[in-house]
């Protein structure tokens, strides 16, 4: 058995139209969450940076610490970070989380004129959270 509503085929649409969300509700959420989306923007931009320098700060404290383990092994430094990764010290380049690349580095000579690799740094432009430049840390 069908059932036909009578006042949809007369043309009656109230019925219908109270079923409904009207144009002007769907509008006011939309705003409303546009708003608390634009609100929450700086909180979850400001944590994400903030881990993407702990990772940076991370990566060169290990780094640092491998240049320091093959001074000690081989009583000289490494010609570059391709060594570390030739000789096994490191498997592979860390990336820096802030350029999102692991060619970026910047490596420091132990002396002047020297073309070995003492230190290393970012490449990334800007500065911390903190306010301290990138190739300083």
């Amino acid at each position: 058995m069908i059932i036909i509503n009578n006042d949809a085929i007369r043309g009656n649409t109230a019925s219908i139209s109270r079923r409904a969300f009207t144009l002007i509700e769907v509008l006011a959420v939309v705003i409303i969450l546009s708003i608390l989306f634009a609100a929450s923007q700086p909180l979850i931009g400001d944590s994400a940076r903030k881990a993407r320098e702990t990772v940076l700060k991370n990566n060169l404290r290990a780094v640092r610490e491998t240049i320091a383990r093959f001074y000690k092994d081989h009583e000289r430094y490494p010609d570059g970070l391709k060594e570390l990764v030739d000789k096994k010290y490191i498997i592979s380049l860390p990336v820096d989380p802030v350029t999102e690349k692991n060619d970026t580095w910047v490596t420091l000579p132990s002396k002047p004129g020297a073309k070995d690799l003492y230190d290393i740094r970012s490449g990334a432009d800007g500065e911390t959270i903190d306010k301290v430049k990138y190739e300083n840390l």
